[in-house]
């Protein structure tokens, strides 16, 4: 990764929403449960391959309005690796909270696919110096 910081971000917003998006590859309950909670001859009711459209758009949202400003204030409040994780956990609790507001298993279980991905952007981040000489 290149030293200049704004490339380093990029790669690690980039990175953190990979992480994101393998991350659902075990697709949560919520989706599934709602899809068929309603009768099958209710003309109504959602269809069910409506599930698939959910979740990329719930890794979107979440890429958005969560990893993205999480890192990016851990970036300007962390010191150290650890500390930009645990200001991106924080703020990515504060966010997703606001998110799913209401129902503590949706928002513990977005909380931790984010945690994952942001584990791997403070990775980036770090500040890793180049190596010397040679």
């Amino acid at each position: 990764m290149s030293g200049r910081p704004v490339l380093r971000h990029v790669g690690a917003m980039h990175l953190s929403g990979l992480v994101l998006l393998c991350s659902f590859v075990v697709m949560p309950s919520w989706p599934a449960e709602a899809a068929y909670a309603a009768p099958p001859d209710d003309p109504t009711a959602d269809a069910p391959f409506m599930v698939l459209l959910v979740v990329p758009l719930l890794v979107l949202g979440l890429h958005v309005a969560v990893q993205i400003p999480a890192g990016l204030l851990s970036a300007r409040l962390g010191r150290g690796t650890w500390g930009r994780y645990g200001v991106s956990v924080a703020v990515a609790a504060a966010l997703t909270l606001l998110l799913f507001r209401g129902d503590t298993g949706m928002w513990l279980d977005a909380l931790a696919r984010t945690a994952l991905g942001l584990g791997a952007y403070a990775w980036v981040v770090r500040g890793a110096r180049p190596r010397s000489g040679s």
